[in-house]
């Protein structure tokens, strides 16, 4: 591990859980705490996900995601965080075998969501925690808000199942769960082991993995009432050494 001495002990902590085992849960208050982040500051920065259109690459014929996408450069020592022109998404088909190999054209980010002073700082400690887990100095950072709506047609977090992203470090971020079940998250070694098993619950919960080391998947979710609207909110990161 690299120097940690100007982390907090919740980030020292992950830090260490990435360095040994390569996936952890950092529950809200914890990562709150990383950020200095107040209640009001989720609300606000939550309403960005009543902004997402619906997705209309999916393979498996799902209606039952919305997003949107964008990417930052990062200096994580300096916290020079930059917004990087809009262009499409492509994964290749050995990553992601459901929707890859071809260029997927989301809806850029909006202003209102890349100026939410909320963003930055997640942004740039994150990138801070993952410099001290293996050294690097700038960091491609891709962003995905996803909204996966659950009804007559179960929703599906993880539609390709099991999976790599094809990245250094993936983060899940809960913004909200809305009268739904499932939607439990799991990691697992190269060889199948699991290491983390565990439901995000709290605005503010995030699941951290090294993706070169482990595979990550999500439970479909499905409403508690079948008469309210369900959906679950997230902020998937990619952060990738340049």
């Amino acid at each position: 591990m690299n120097d940690t001495a100007t982390l907090t002990a919740e980030a020292r902590a992950t830090v260490e859980a990435l360095a040994t085992t390569g996936a952890c849960v950092l529950p809200s208050a914890e990562l709150s705490r990383i950020l200095d982040a107040t209640p009001e500051d989720w609300t606000r920065f939550g309403r960005n996900w009543d902004d997402l259109l619906r997705d209309q690459y999916m393979a498996d014929g799902g209606t039952y995601r919305y997003r949107r996408y964008g990417q930052y450069d990062l200096d994580p020592q300096q916290g020079s965080l930059t917004l990087l022109p809009h262009e499409p998404y492509r994964q290749e088909s050995r990553v992601n075998p459901l929707n890859g190999g071809v260029d997927r054209v989301f809806e850029p980010l909006t202003d209102q969501f890349t100026n939410d002073p909320l963003l930055a700082n997640i942004l740039v400690n994150l990138g801070r925690i993952f410099r001290a887990v293996d050294g690097t100095d700038r960091w491609n950072i891709k962003l995905h808000p996803y909204r996966i709506v659950a009804g007559r047609e179960m929703g599906q977090p993880a539609p390709e199942g099991r999976h790599q992203d094809g990245v250094t470090f993936i983060t899940t971020l809960l913004i909200h769960r809305v009268n739904v079940a499932g939607g439990e998250s799991s990691a697992f070694t190269v060889e199948g082991d699991e290491l983390v098993r565990g439901t995000l619950s709290s605005p503010g919960d995030l699941y951290l993995g090294d993706d070169r080391t482990t595979f990550h998947d999500v439970t479909p979710i499905h409403p508690v009432n079948a008469q309210e609207p369900a959906h679950r909110d997230v902020l998937v990161i990619a952060y990738t050494a340049r």
